[in-house]
């Protein structure tokens, strides 16, 4: 699957019966994301910091970000800064990675030009 069939994808509403994905199942996924997301030892949580030029662009990209995590709602956990914003994702309900993770990633990275 490409980013963009990630980006054409919507998250699902999960429960804890759901099993969180493995390592292999969440390696993969990534493969689809930009190079600068990482799966954290645990494997239980991906995320990426990105960097702007001030102030403005960077509470730009957080109100652009928090309107994909309204509209899919799946929301990361974000750290903010003057010129810098840290999301992290994990799926609480599941205890892990899931889909969700993943496709509410590749629609962030598709705010930004792919070199970013």
């Amino acid at each position: 699957m490409s980013a963009s069939g990630l980006t054409s994808k919507h998250c699902k509403p999960l429960d804890s019966s759901t099993s969180p994905l493995t390592h292999e199942q969440a390696n993969s996924l990534a493969k689809e994301l930009h190079n600068d997301w990482s799966i954290d030892d645990s494997g239980k949580e991906i995320s990426r910091t990105f960097k702007f030029s001030n102030y403005y662009e960077t509470m730009a990209f957080v109100n652009a970000m928090a309107w994909v995590a309204h509209t899919e709602d799946h929301h990361p956990d974000i750290e903010v800064s003057y010129n810098r914003c840290h999301i992290r994702y994990s799926t609480h309900s599941v205890g892990g990675l899931s889909e969700n993770d993943f496709i509410c990633s590749a629609k962030i990275d598709a705010l930004l030009p792919a070199d970013s």
